[in-house]
């Protein structure tokens, strides 16, 4: 009997909730950074969560991706995976992205998202 109740207990478990900010946030929003550093962004930034435990988007010159498995309103971001192409708004790329991983709340009202850090790091997206 106890081996039924966990075969029937494991596929639920691959369905629970997705705890993650992707399962509090429209799926199709596309985020792009307006603030870092209390300073204005003008480079096409973006930042989406897709599926359960995924962030994807296009930095300046490199598009990304990672999982995010912390549950909200912790954030925490995986590896980041880019691609590896130059140009001239490369160093802003790397600093972006390491804020990015450097992020570990979020908060998500209306088309604001806001990842920050106790250091006072926020990184502050409007919803396009």
């Amino acid at each position: 009997m106890y081996k039924f109740l966990v075969l029937c207990a494991l596929p639920l478990s691959a369905c629970a909730a997705d705890e993650t900010i992707s399962g509090y946030v429209d799926a199709d929003a596309i985020w792009v950074l307006r603030q870092m550093d209390q300073q204005p962004v003008h480079a096409q930034i973006t930042l989406q969560f897709p599926a359960k435990g995924q962030a994807r988007g296009q930095a300046p010159c490199n598009s990304y991706h990672a999982q995010q498995t912390a549950p909200l309103p912790w954030f925490q971001l995986g590896p980041i995976a880019a691609t590896k192409r130059a140009c001239p708004d490369l160093p802003l790329e790397t600093r972006y992205f390491s804020a990015l991983s450097r992020a570990t709340m979020a908060e998500s009202t209306g088309n604001t998202l806001i990842l920050s850090d106790d250091d006072g790091l926020e990184l502050i997206y409007q919803r396009r």
